[in-house]
C-alpha cells in the first residue's frame, strides 16, 4: 500500500475516533477497539492477523500496567479512605503556604520522575493529588497537570528509562553526557511547564463522575460498640505515615534502578533487589503496610479492611481498559506500516540533522502513541546519518530525538488516557490541556537543543 493511503488510513482512524468519542459520546474503550478494527482492515493487515494483532496490543499495554494500577488503586484507597490524604495535604499546606504548593508538588514529581517510571509515579501520587484538592477545593487538575508534564519530561530525556538509554545505544552517545545535559535542559523546561499548566488551568473543566466522587468527603461510617469508627476521620492517619507509605516503594524501586545499574550482571544481590524494585513488588509491600498501620491498628475488622481495599477496583478497571484499547490502537498503527511510512516522508525532505530528529520522532509519537517506539525508530533511523559527530553532537542529536517522542500525547497513547482518567478530563478537555502541555514541554526542550546545538 502506497505511504499516502497509509498516513490517509491514519488520520481518518484519529478523526473517527474523536468524533465517536466526543460527538457520540461512545465510551472510550468501545471506540478505541472500534477504530483499531477498522484501521487494521483498511491497512491492509491479513484478516486472520487483525485479532493477533489486536490482542498483542491489549497484552502489551496491560501487561505493564494492570498490577501497578490495581495496586496503586488500592493503596489509594486506604490512604483516602482513612482520611490520611487529607491529612498529608493540611500539612504540606500549612508548612509551604497554599501559594507555594503546586509548585513544591511539581519540584518533587520532577524529582520521582527521574527513577521511576511515568505511569508507575503519577498513579503512586494520583491519592496526594486528590487530597490537596480537597483540602484547597480545587480541581485536581491544578496540582495533578503540572506534576504529569514533568514527570513525563524526565521520562523521555533522562536515564535510566527506556527510550534514552536505548537511543544513546543506538546512536553512540555518551550516557553521562546526556544525562548532565539532558537535567540542565530538562529544568528550564519543567518551569515552562509548570507555568504552562499554570496558563491552561485558568479555566475550569468539567470533571467526571468518578472523579467527582473520589473528591467527596464521606462520612464516617457507624462503629460497633466498644470499637473505633471504621472510617475514622476524626482521628486521620499522622501525615508523616501517610509520606511513609508514599516514600517507601518510591524508595524500593529507586533502589531497584540503582542496584541494576551498579552491581555486576549475575550477582544473587543484584537480582534479588531488581525484584525487590519492580513497582509490583514494591506497591505490595506498601499496600500490606498500608493494611496494617491504617486498617488493623486503627481497629477496622478484616472484612471492612477487605471492602475498602475491594472498592478501589471499578474504578481501577475502567482505567485499565481503557488503557489497554489504547495500546491495541497503537499496536494496529504500528503493524500497518503507517510510523514507518511517515518517517520515511521526513527523511527524504533533506531537513537539517537536529530538526530532523525531532521532527521525525514527533511525528511517530503522534502516529502510533508510544513515546519510547518513536525514540527508538528514529535512534535507527539516524544511526547512519550522525557518524563524524563528536561526543556533544551526538548528544544533542540523542535529546532533539528524545523531546520529539514527548509531545503529541493524544489518543492513541496509553499515557493520555492514564492521566484524563485520574484527573478525570473529557477526551475534548485532554486534548485541550495535555495534549498542548506535552506539545509545549516537547518543542521548549527541542530549542534548548538546538540552541546548545549552534553553540557547539
Amino acid at each position: 500500500m502506497s505511504t499516502s493511503m497509509l498516513l490517509m488510513i491514519a488520520v481518518l482512524g484519529v478523526v473517527l475516533l474523536l468524533l465517536m468519542v466526543i460527538k457520540a459520546k461512545i465510551q472510550p474503550f468501545v471506540a478505541l477497539l472500534v477504530v483499531s478494527l477498522l484501521v487494521a482492515l483498511a491497512s491492509g493487515i491479513p484478516t486472520g492477523e487483525v485479532m493477533k494483532v489486536m490482542t498483542a496490543g491489549m497484552g502489551g499495554v496491560l501487561g505493564s500496567v494492570t498490577i501497578i494500577i490495581g495496586l496503586g488503586a488500592m493503596l489509594g484507597r486506604m490512604i483516602e479512605h482513612s482520611g490520611g490524604a487529607e491529612s498529608l495535604a493540611q500539612r504540606f499546606s500549612q508548612a509551604l503556604g497554599p501559594k507555594r504548593t503546586i509548585a513544591a508538588l511539581t519540584l518533587a514529581a520532577f524529582i520521582l520522575g527521574i527513577p521511576v517510571f511515568f505511569d508507575v509515579g503519577f498513579i503512586i501520587l494520583a491519592p496526594i493529588i486528590y487530597g490537596f484538592a480537597k483540602v484547597a477545593k480545587v480541581s485536581p487538575l491544578k496540582f495533578g497537570l503540572p506534576m504529569a508534564g514533568v514527570m513525563l519530561t524526565v521520562h523521555v530525556a533522562l536515564p535510566p528509562h527506556p527510550g534514552p538509554v536505548a537511543a544513546a545505544g543506538l546512536l553512540n552517545a555518551d550516557i553521562g553526557w546526556l544525562t548532565i545535559i539532558g537535567l540542565g535542559i530538562c529544568i528550564p523546561v519543567g518551569v515552562i511547564g509548570y507555568f504552562a499548566a499554570k496558563y491552561l488551568n485558568r479555566k475550569a473543566y468539567p470533571l467526571s463522575i468518578e472523579v467527582l466522587e473520589q473528591l467527596q468527603l464521606a462520612a464516617p461510617e457507624p462503629a460497633a460498640e466498644g470499637r473505633a469508627p471504621l472510617s475514622d476521620r476524626i482521628n486521620p492517619p499522622g501525615a508523616g505515615l501517610v509520606a511513609a507509605l508514599i516514600v517507601i516503594p518510591i524508595a524500593i524501586i529507586m533502589l531497584g534502578t540503582v542496584s541494576a545499574t551498579l552491581l555486576q550482571p549475575g550477582s544473587a544481590l543484584r537480582d534479588a533487589l531488581t525484584l525487590l524494585g519492580s513497582p509490583a513488588v514494591a506497591l505490595m509491600i506498601a499496600l500490606m503496610l498500608a493494611f496494617y498501620f491504617l486498617a488493623l491498628r486503627r481497629g477496622w475488622s478484616l472484612q471492612h479492611a477487605g471492602d475498602v481495599m475491594g472498592a478501589a477496583l471499578p474504578t481501577a478497571a475502567v482505567v485499565i481498559l481503557v488503557t489497554g484499547a489504547g495500546g491495541v490502537f497503537g499496536k494496529v498503527l504500528v503493524e500497518s506500516g503507517v510510523g514507518k511510512a511517515l518517517a520515511e516522508v521526513l527523511t527524504t525532505i533533506g531537513l537539517p540533522l537536529v530538526p530532523a530528529a525531532f521532527i521525525i520522532s514527533l511525528a511517530l509519537r503522534a502516529s502510533q502513541g508510544s513515546a519510547t517506539v518513536a525514540i527508538l525508530t528514529t535512534g535507527g533511523l539516524l544511526s547512519e546519518a550522525v557518524s563524524g559527530l563528536n561526543h556533544l553532537q551526538l548528544v544533542l542529536v540523542t535529546l532533539a530525538t528524545c523531546f520529539g517522542g514527548l509531545g503529541l500525547s493524544h489518543v492513541n497513547d496509553s499515557g493520555f488516557w492514564i492521566v484524563t482518567r485520574y484527573l478525570g478530563l473529557s477526551v475534548a478537555d485532554g486534548l485541550k490541556t495535555w495534549t498542548v502541555l506535552t506539545t509545549l514541554l516537547g518543542l521548549s526542550g527541542f530549542l534548548f537543543t538546538w540552541l546548545l546545538w549552534l553553540m557547539v
